[in-house]
Formats: structure tokens, sequence, C-alpha cells
């Protein structure tokens, strides 16, 4: 069967990485260190992809910027004491190598720091089965198109040939703005209703049915 997509885009945390729910830990965690008012679940979550700097803006507002470097190291503190922790989703290690298999061009497009993505790369053990990636240290963060831009470049591939396939708002706006067609996952960060109002292809509700998606639509 003649495929419709060259390029498959994963977006990282809440797709492949079980990591929402430590991601969120960390902020509040960090947020009571500076004895600052943490955010609720609902609007950590909301940050999960966004660079940083748009991350703390969006959840402390009235923080003073020259304190944003204070709190970004106490989060890394305690992002990285339980990363060790953290695993794929379930399905995912099989599917990537599957999907590599197939012959699917393989990307990342992530909210991570470049040092933060290559730590997880390693210690997943799916480096070698992504031909490119692209974090929000490295350019534009979402919804901004240029992480996908920078990938469709150094791929080769057209926007039409490309798939975005992400758990968050953020991800479908960044696949909108690059005219890019979009896969969500509603067992991420951002609930499926947020997800379907964006109107991706799909949205599914495990690693198992994404590959089985692709397999059958892709």
């Amino acid at each position: 069967m003649t495929k419709s997509f060259d390029l498959l885009v994963f977006d990282w945390d809440g797709t492949l990485m079980d990591s929402a729910a430590h991601i969120v830990h960390s902020i509040q965690a960090a947020a009571r260190d500076l004895d600052i008012d943490f955010p609720g679940q609902e609007r950590a979550r909301y940050i999960i992809g966004l660079g940083l700097v748009d991350a703390l803006t969006f959840l402390f507002p009235s923080l003073p910027r020259a304190d944003y470097p204070h709190l970004a190291d106490r989060y890394r503190h305690h992002y990285l004491a339980g990363a060790q922790d953290l695993a794929l989703f379930a399905g995912a290690d099989a599917g990537i190598r599957s999907l590599h298999a197939t012959g699917f061009s393989l990307a990342v497009a992530t909210g991570k720091s470049r040092q933060g993505l290559d730590r997880s790369l390693t210690a997943s053990g799916l480096s070698a089965f992504f031909h490119a990636s692209r974090c929000a240290d490295e350019g534009l963060p979402k919804p901004h198109p240029d992480m996908l831009m920078y990938l469709m470049k150094a791929l080769g591939a057209e926007p039409r040939r490309t798939l975005m396939i992400g758990d968050t708002t953020h991800d479908l706006e960044m696949a909108r703005n690059a005219g890019v067609p979009a896969l969500a996952v509603g067992y991420g960060a951002h609930p499926r209703s947020s997800l379907e109002a964006h109107v991706p292809l799909a949205c599914v509700m495990s690693f198992a049915e994404l590959t089985e998606w692709v397999r059958q639509n892709a």
C-alpha cells in the first residue's frame, strides 16, 4: 500500500514518555522552594510542551523575570531527581522500532532542551531510530512552526507528506501553523476534548492504537 506520509514527527513528553505527572510535580515543588503560589494540576499540565520562558510566564505572570533562572534551576533539580524512574508509554518502544523498520523517517519536536532530550533518548534506547530532532532551545518554541519547518527541510519532506503526532494543543497548533496534518494522542497532558477541538485527523488513546492508526492510514 502506498504511504500517505514520509515523515512522522513525535512530541516527547506525554506522547512517547510518560512524564506529564512528574513534570507537574517538579513545577509545583520548584514553586514551593521559592515560597510562591504553585499552580494546580490542570494549569501546570497546560504548559507541557512550551518553551521554558513561555511556560514560566504563563504559570507565574507576577514573578519578576529576574527570578525565572532560580525557579528554572529548582525545576531541573526536582525533575532530574526523579527522571530515572520515568518510562516510555506501553507499546512505544516496539511501536517506534516497527515504524522505523517500515521505512518512515522519524523525528522529534519537543519543548525539552537539547541536553534534556539527548539524555532521554539515550536512557530510553530510542536514539538510533530517530533521523532528526529539534528542541525549544534551538529555535522558536511551539506553537511557532519553526521546529517542523526545520525538520522538514533537514529530512527533505513536504508539509502534506509530514504528520505531527502529539498530546497537547501546542503540538496541534504548531502543525496547523506549518501546514502539516496532525494526529492527537489523548493519553498525555491535555484532555481529549481540547485536542479534538483542533480537528486532528484522529485522536488515539494508547500507543498501540497510535501504531495501528499509522499502519492503516499513513
